[in-house]
């Protein structure tokens, strides 16, 4: 019961952070950048959806197809994954951590041109061995910033080792630095529920949003 009631309160936290953001109600001319990381005490974990708006798409589509067959290959997917996560920087404590592509999942090109299609890339950065106590994790990101607008948030840690504190964010969300706190006790418990409700329904929150919004404007 008091699970239900804190995620509920959480979901209703993140409906206003939505629409506090003060993003433009041009949905259609920009490329929305949702990110969220989970910290675990060796290392972090990225997962970052990219949304491109209907009037932005083809211009999406042309750095992803590269050889302009209208479809996406492996390759294809994997390479602008990584020019992506080329523009991306995360580092802990000020030292600068390396981000390695895990996998990506691109839908159809025609979803994509519609403005419907998200791009999913999840990447790790694994962590130096870190002593307990208060540490800073910090995210940027700097892909394609003349059309996108962004979104970042720290999921609750799965490792009862991990206490996620503030998250201080510009006023972009492009630059994201986390507080947390690392403890010696080894317990761990599955990351469910709050976290992955929270950031599932953040995204849809968002996305929703978004294309509301877009279908607006074009009317």
């Amino acid at each position: 019961m008091r699970g239900g009631k804190t995620a509920a309160l959480a979901l209703a936290a993140m409906a206003v952070l939505v629409c506090s953001t003060g993003l433009s109600a041009h949905r259609r001319d920009e490329y929305l950048q949702a990110a969220r990381l989970a910290i675990d005490p060796d290392r972090v974990e990225l997962e970052l959806d990219l949304t491109p708006g209907i009037a932005v798409a083809d211009a999406v589509m042309m750095e992803i197809d590269r050889d302009a067959n209208m479809s996406i290959s492996a390759a294809e997917a994997r390479a602008y994954s990584e020019r992506v996560l080329s523009t991306v920087a995360l580092d802990v404590d000020a030292g600068p951590l390396r981000v390695e592509l895990v996998d990506s999942d691109l839908p159809a090109v025609d979803s994509v041109r519609r403005g419907e299609g998200t791009l999913r890339i999840h990447a790790v950065a694994h962590l130096p061995r870190l002593a307990d106590g208060l540490h800073h994790l910090r995210y940027r990101n700097a892909y394609r910033s003349d059309i996108s607008v962004y979104l970042a948030n720290a999921l609750i840690p799965a490792s009862d080792r991990v206490t996620v504190g503030a998250q201080r964010r510009d006023v972009d969300q492009r630059d994201l630095l986390v507080d947390y706190t690392l403890r010696g006790d080894p317990a761990t418990r599955v990351r469910e529920g709050l976290p992955a409700g929270v950031a599932g329904a953040l995204v849809v929150l968002v996305n929703v949003w978004w294309r509301r919004r877009a279908r607006e404007d074009v009317s």
